[in-house]
């Protein structure tokens, strides 16, 4: 029987999407059926998550990376890639997935007090069930009924908890009665009439006993008329207000409940109102609203819009995007990851890496890829995507060759060897190797930087051609970097320029600073947390010190932070002149210093002296001859980054701009499909999980593996 022929796929960019793509095509179950190539340009894979390890080995991240319980498809992956790669807990720190990957179940929110003083909470979510990527048979998708009845038990215990606090008659018998779950619907709506009739929702007892009838009539909403829903919310919504609103004055502990409280009801309104939970398009229909702006058409208060929560969500969306400070977060998308994030997170909310993201996720990856065959052609920079017409067709188009530039060449033309040995881990450098490379001399003298857009390093360029050189294509870079790669395809789809136009990017902002002190020394009373929700220009911080151990440091380091924020488009800088990177960079130092001058101090009262931060808390890789800088020079030994690239920068689930989005399972072109958190994947926010399950898709446009059922959360028609 002759074998059947291997097809051919050039995986184009080495971020979550385009790995995920080359590990699904790459299953034992295919049979070596695909013949996989990645070329990535630089020396690393990664994308937006890309880590490196630098002096002391130290290490060095694009931003801050933290992924959250309901990661699903990726933690799943990541499981399986671990389980293949076989480590030996032995001789490796980091052998298994728990290894790389430990629970956070603090949150953090900054907030202000009602006399304007900064506030930060810290609340730990209760471990859920199971463990993130755990196998559910069939696969899942996620229902706004499972939400709906999720948000009543949160409205509950959140309403029982301000009462008790505030109430003499908050537990006692139901005035509504407790059998209502047994009942008809014609008398569950004759029994809420009569409640509504004799004022029962006025009492505390009758608040706590009509969120239980709620309760019931989600489980079986399709059986009750709209407007007796919507009238029973909107009732309890006022006597919510009514009765709650004036406990919280002054009690800043009850008032960020009843914030809570006052969104969740509105959600709840929102839903019934726009008929959610029938609706095709699910919570996608609407998208063409501002956040904000369905939160107040649904009866949000205007405190509670602007509450730490509602903050802390735009944050962790970068949703102050290329206008500057005016968010911008579609209504459905920000439901949607409310909902899951509190509701079908497993293990805990949060999971943070113990070493780089670049070392926890990119590097097994690579190994268990090149067990399988995968080839990686790294310095390999897209320039441009060649389409031609099919002859038979003049509708569709198919793609006919790539265009790279080769960025520098292996010395004997050999494979570029990426990873580092730091204690043992195997991991990427922050810096290439260019001992490896041809004129590599040369190239570190003129501080190349290969992953710059402005970056004019070419040792030769390179043409595939289809039927030659690939079969297919996985276009797995940043939608940033599609104008400067796909101008042939842009002239022609309309779809793609609307897609260009459309979906926004924002470049961001990000530093790591590493102290002589722990944050408790320097004032910190609270757990080891991920905190949003504080002051621009860095919103987000998190306390990382559980990497410290797996860097090597002479004289270890007590504390390491990283900060992260949105940095504002500035339309009096020509992005295209080639010192804008470097103007940046230095925009996003100053802002770095400022913060630890002005603002750090709220967070670390013990790193503040004489009315600025104390320079001498911060330690260098690497001694210095003379001793340390002192003052804001000191600030030179550390970490900053102005992710300015066109596939570094977030992309923006803006409303009004969702639609516009391209799913990988299009076929309008014969041999392409895209991958990337920019795509139409089912969970369309800038994070790792939308990139894997982007990835999913793309791999499933090819080889219809994986089956749409196992990518958790695609609803799939």
């Amino acid at each position: 029987m002759p074998r059947r022929k291997r097809i051919k796929v050039a995986v184009i960019g080495g971020g979550c999407a385009a790995i995920t793509a080359a590990f699904e095509l790459t299953r034992p179950q295919h049979a070596d059926h695909y013949d996989v190539t990645v070329y990535q340009l630089g020396w690393r894979l990664g994308g937006k998550g890309a880590s490196g390890r630098g002096p002391a080995g130290r290490i060095e991240e694009h931003g801050l990376h933290v992924w959250m319980g309901f990661y699903e498809n990726a933690f799943r992956l990541l499981r399986e890639c671990y389980e293949e790669l076989n480590r030996d807990p032995e001789r490796f720190s980091i052998a298994h997935w728990r290894d790389a990957f430990e629970p956070e179940p603090q949150v953090g929110m900054a907030d202000r007090s009602a006399n304007g003083q900064w506030l930060f909470r810290t609340a730990e979510f209760p471990p859920a069930e199971g463990l993130p990527g755990d196998h559910v048979a069939g696969g899942r998708s996620f229902t706004v009924s499972e939400y709906l009845l999720h948000a009543v038990s949160l409205l509950r215990t959140l309403v029982l908890e301000v009462q008790t606090r505030g109430m003499s008659d908050a537990v006692g018998a139901s005035p509504i009665g407790d059998d209502v779950d047994r009942l008809s619907r014609n008398e569950v709506i004759e029994r809420i009439r009569t409640g509504f009739r004799y004022g029962v929702l006025a009492t505390a007892a009758g608040l706590t006993s009509a969120v239980g009838v709620l309760g019931v009539v989600f489980r079986s909403l399709s059986t009750f008329p709209q407007n007796v829903v919507l009238d029973l919310l909107e009732r309890l919504a006022a006597t919510a207000r009514e009765q709650l609103e004036t406990l919280v004055n002054g009690d800043d502990e009850l008032r960020y409940k009843w914030e809570i409280i006052d969104l969740v009801i509105a959600i709840m309104v929102g839903i019934v109102k726009e008929g959610l939970v029938y609706h095709p398009k699910g919570f996608d229909a609407i998208n063409e609203y501002e956040c904000l702006e369905w939160l107040k058409m649904n009866g949000a208060s205007e405190k509670s819009t602007k509450s730490a929560f509602v903050r802390g969500l735009y944050d962790l969306a970068f949703a102050y995007g290329p206008d500057g400070p005016r968010p911008g977060l579609a209504a459905g998308q920000a439901i949607r990851g409310s909902l899951r994030m509190l509701f079908t997170y497993k293990g805990a909310m949060f999971w943070k890496m113990r070493v780089g993201m670049g070392d926890a996720v990119f590097a097994p990856f690579y190994e268990v890829l090149k067990r399988r065959g995968v080839k990686f052609r790294f310095f390999h920079r897209l320039e441009n995507v060649g389409v031609a017409e099919n002859s038979d067709d003049s509708a569709s188009a198919h793609v006919d060759s790539l265009d790279f530039i080769v960025q520098a060449k292996v010395k004997g033309d050999g494979e570029y060897a990426p990873l580092v040995d730091v204690a043992g881990l195997p991991c990427w450098p922050a810096q290439p190797d260019f001992g490896q490379l041809q004129n590599g001399a040369k190239l570190a003298r003129e501080r190349r930087d290969f992953e710059s857009d402005w970056d004019t390093s070419c040792a030769a360029k390179k043409t595939l051609k289809v039927g030659r050189d690939f079969d297919f294509v996985v276009l797995g870079i940043g939608i940033g970097a599609i104008p400067r790669t796909c101008p042939e395809i842009l002239r022609r789809d309309e779809r793609w320029r609307a897609m260009v136009e459309h979906v926004k990017t924002v470049e961001t902002q990000a530093f790591q600073v590493w102290l002589n002190e722990s944050t408790q020394t320097l004032g910190w009373d609270g757990p080891s947390v991920t905190l949003s929700g504080y002051v621009h220009p860095f919103n987000t911080w998190a306390d990382m010190r559980q990497t410290l151990p797996m860097e090597q440091w002479s004289v270890q380091p007590r504390a390491v932070a990283y900060f992260c924020n949105a940095l504002a488009d500035d339309p009096s800088l020509d992005r295209e002149h080639a010192d804008y990177p470097a103007r940046r960079s230095e925009e996003v130092k100053r802002n770095a210093i400022r913060f630890l001058n002005e603002d750090v101090a709220r967070l670390w009262p013990g790193a503040a002296k004489n009315g600025g931060f104390r320079w001498e808390l911060l330690v260098p890789p690497e001694t210095q001859p003379n001793g340390s800088p002192r003052g804001p020079q000191a600030f030179d030994s550390q970490l900053w980054k102005a992710n300015v690239n066109g596939s570094d920068r977030y992309v923006l689930a803006a409303p009004g701009s969702l639609q516009y989005r391209i799913s990988p399972l299009d076929a309008t072109y014969d041999n392409l499909t895209i991958a990337g958190d920019w795509t139409d994947c089912g969970f369309n926010e800038g994070c790792a999980e939308a990139a894997v399950m982007s990835g999913r898709l793309a791999a499933h446009a090819l080889s219809a593996s994986p089956p749409l059922e196992e990518i958790v959360g695609y609803d799939h028609p």
